[in-house]
């Protein structure tokens, strides 16, 4: 069974979905509903939370909390090369489509990572188009804008950000 924590972050409310063998989901929502705000969670939740906290404050680059995806093989397959692009770094959808050995999977790509199930963890705002732009993200561009400026507010920072 799915268990649910809450993290009020610097982008917005954060709802975090797991069992105990590890983390089923990450979503961007617009209020943590009160009765959940001060709930006991389990331990495994309460990990994740500690390193969304961490990579917030800018003291974690890296997430070692244990993921459990649910998809088909080539989604999965795509959302574990997500885990490889380096804080603060992008690649585009045709890099991911070259490294998982089919460049003309792009689209397919770009579909998989805009039902990444962990983003943030799973790092699909680390993807960007060919020309650099941003392009789509499931929790909006502004969050991958923000995202990417707290990484590398160097690279990013040229655009209003919380960070």
């Amino acid at each position: 069974m799915t268990q649910y924590a809450y993290y009020d972050s610097p982008v917005g409310g954060i709802k975090i979905g797991g069992i105990p063998k590890g983390i089923t989901e990450i979503s961007f929502i617009q209020e943590i509903p009160a009765a959940e705000r001060d709930k006991e969670i389990p331990a495994f939740l309460d990990q994740c939370l500690e390193q969304l906290e961490e990579y917030f404050a800018k003291k974690r680059t890296q997430f070692t909390i244990p993921l459990s995806f649910k998809g088909s093989d080539f989604q999965i397959a795509v959302w574990e090369q997500l885990m490889t692009i380096g804080y603060g770094r992008t690649t585009s959808y045709l890099a991911i489509a070259q490294a998982l050995g089919d460049r003309k999977a792009v689209r397919a790509v770009g579909q998989a990572c805009g039902q990444n199930p962990i983003p943030i963890i799973a790092p699909c705002h680390r993807v960007i188009g060919i020309n650099g732009n941003l392009t789509g993200y499931a929790g909006g561009l502004n969050h991958k804008r923000d995202l990417l400026m707290l990484e590398n507010p160097m690279v990013f920072g040229k655009q209003t950000s919380l960070f």
